[in-house]
């Protein structure tokens, strides 16, 4: 699997993931986002610059929260399309991932 994926001026994150898996669903949530804006800015892009977004989520209960931690990261503006939806996660303890496109930032 490829951590980024840049292609024609878009920027491609999938399987985004919290730093600690036994702490609750707004840190893995926020440190989620923590993971996607420091890609970003490696790929040469940043949150205003995001297109859309897919978050997945153990349980529907935990929307609200994660709601809550995203509108806080979101620039106020630049909400984007994004997508929640529930799945079975590849390890028990993850309550939530994300997969991320973006536009290059053009120099």
């Amino acid at each position: 699997m490829s951590r980024v994926v840049k292609h024609n001026g878009a920027i491609y994150l999938c399987e985004q993931l919290c730093a600690d898996t036994t702490k609750d669903i707004t840190h893995q949530t926020q440190t989620m986002l923590d993971k996607v804006d420091s890609l970003l800015i490696q790929a040469g892009s940043d949150r205003k610059h995001m297109l859309s977004a897919t978050i997945y989520l153990k349980t529907m209960d935990d929307f609200v929260k994660i709601n809550d931690v995203w509108d806080n990261w979101i620039p106020e503006g630049y909400a984007r399309a994004r997508a929640c939806v529930t799945g079975n996660m590849a390890r028990e303890a993850l309550l939530v991932e994300i997969s991320v496109v973006a536009a290059e930032i053009s120099n």
